[in-house]
């Protein structure tokens, strides 16, 4: 079974993305190309910011991931 993380990405217009992935480095990677979000395309390259430690599963890391969605820019940073 793979470990999930979430992740949290700055543009370089200051916004930030977070989401889950097994791989959080080369999801950025993805993003950065073009794969993915279209954040990512429109806010410009992201730089990875912070990386949680590993869930068990899917399900466990995308309720971590709302729980941070919710929070304020000023958290976030």
């Amino acid at each position: 079974m793979q470990n999930w993380y979430v992740y949290i990405a700055k543009a370089k217009t200051q916004r930030f993305y977070t989401g889950i992935s097994n791989n959080p480095e080369n999801r950025i990677v993805e993003h950065n190309s073009g794969l993915g979000s279209r954040f990512a395309v429109i806010q410009g390259p992201l730089e990875l910011v912070y990386v949680s430690p590993d869930f068990k599963n899917k399900s466990e890391a995308r309720k971590r991931e709302i729980q941070i969605k919710k929070w304020s820019h000023e958290k976030k940073a």
